[in-house]
């Protein structure tokens, strides 16, 4: 059972970076895709 923890602990990355930059990016781009359609779509931006 202790091996079985100690290798699961061995795979977790220990830096402080986010696991999916490249994931990340795109989610926050589309999102401001979404908002700036919806400004439109309510008329906020003409």
């Amino acid at each position: 059972m202790t091996s079985k923890t100690e290798k699961m602990r061995a795979d977790v990355p220990t830096t402080g970076k986010p696991p999916y930059p490249f994931r990340t990016f795109w989610a926050l781009f589309l999102l401001l895709g979404n908002f700036v359609v919806a400004a439109f779509y309510f008329g906020i931006l003409r």
